[in-house]
């Protein structure tokens, strides 16, 4: 039987042989979806909760819905290669810590959160104020470093060979390198965020990493225009998303760039646009964006509600950086989407 035939939505509580709540949920979810049904019993809680249980197994969104849609397995499958994902173990405190978070029953914190805070008052005011911040050291250089040879050795890449800098590599699918993962447990990072969200029952996601290298004849990477990856539908939920520089990244090479304090100004500059206007089209038309410049291992989080892009490198060396963020077991989402 085709496991993508017609099904229903499981229960939140339905588990198979690793025990973990909303997996066979989650996956009956993408189930329903492929095979045409309306699965209407999705609700925003479901959303939060399948991002967390992503998390908490240490999957990829993209990746994990890759393999549902390309291999169409059966839920025994599916737990196979969760597993597989994950070193065939979950840890039993990883698995408590990820049904509790999934329940809502508990605060479930990381134990990685630094006593001391990372992020000084200046630091914040100017979060509150700009909308984004920089994380100095985050990690360290010998980590940016390891992360930088995993990348050039999945990308068949050198740093001293610059015509290995230009196939395509501005995304790189690498996710689940140990270097990635030293730099996702750093707990420098854990407590920014901590501090950013005020709480500490936190979840790291797993993202992606990306090069940007030098415009040359033959190779003229202009930017990608100022976009928002969040709905401009009010509400507007509040959240997070950060860049790792893994090498120093002057303004001109590539640096990610935003339009900082629009968080605080978004939701009049909507009501001012004219009837019909394209809000994502004026932003890339009429906002002028800053390009950040940082250190190899300085951390860039920002206000889900900047627009933000990538900008072209016009230095002579790549721009190397991994994409990560951090979120709550429970935030709010609007599934509205314009």
């Amino acid at each position: 039987m085709n496991p993508f035939d017609r099904q229903a939505i499981a229960g939140a509580e339905e588990t198979g042989s690793i025990g973990v709540v909303y997996l066979k949920r989650y996956w009956s979810h993408i189930v329903a979806s492929r095979s045409g049904g309306s699965p209407s019993t999705i609700t925003q809680d479901d959303v939060v909760a399948e991002t967390v249980l992503l998390a908490g197994l240490r999957l990829g969104i993209r990746e994990t819905l890759d393999f549902l849609v390309t291999a169409m397995p059966s839920f025994e499958a599916f737990e196979e290669w969760v597993l597989a994902k994950n070193g065939n173990t979950i840890e039993p405190g990883r698995l408590r810590r990820l049904n509790g978070a999934l329940r809502g029953n508990g605060t479930f914190a990381l134990e990685t959160i630094l006593p001391e805070p990372v992020l000084s008052p200046s630091d914040l005011a100017f979060w509150d104020e700009h909308g984004y911040v920089v994380v100095k050291q985050a990690v360290d250089r010998k980590q940016c470093q390891a992360a930088v040879d995993a990348i050039c050795d999945y990308a068949d890449m050198s740093l001293d060979e610059p015509d290995s800098w230009y196939k395509d590599h501005i995304w790189i699918a690498l996710a689940h390198s140990p270097a990635l993962w030293a730099n996702r447990n750093s707990p420098r990072i854990h407590t920014a965020f901590s501090q950013i969200y005020n709480r500490c029952d936190l979840w790291m996601n797993v993202d992606v990493c990306g090069v940007n290298p030098p415009m040359r004849p033959g190779y003229n990477f202009r930017g990608a225009p100022l976009h928002w990856d969040m709905t401009l539908a009010p509400p507007h939920c509040f959240g997070t998303q950060a860049i790792l520089y893994l090498t120093d990244t002057a303004e001109n090479q590539g640096a990610f760039s935003c339009v900082p304090g629009f968080h605080r100004k978004l939701e009049r500059w909507l009501a001012e646009l004219p009837a019909g206007a394209d809000p994502r089209a004026r932003a890339t038309a009429e906002l002028q964006a800053t390009p950040i410049s940082g250190d190899a291992g300085d951390l860039i989080i920002w206000h889900q509600a900047l627009p933000h892009g990538a900008t072209p490198n016009r230095a002579a060396l790549p721009r190397v950086a991994q994409y990560l963020n951090m979120f709550p077991s429970r935030f709010e989402v609007n599934t509205t989407w314009i």
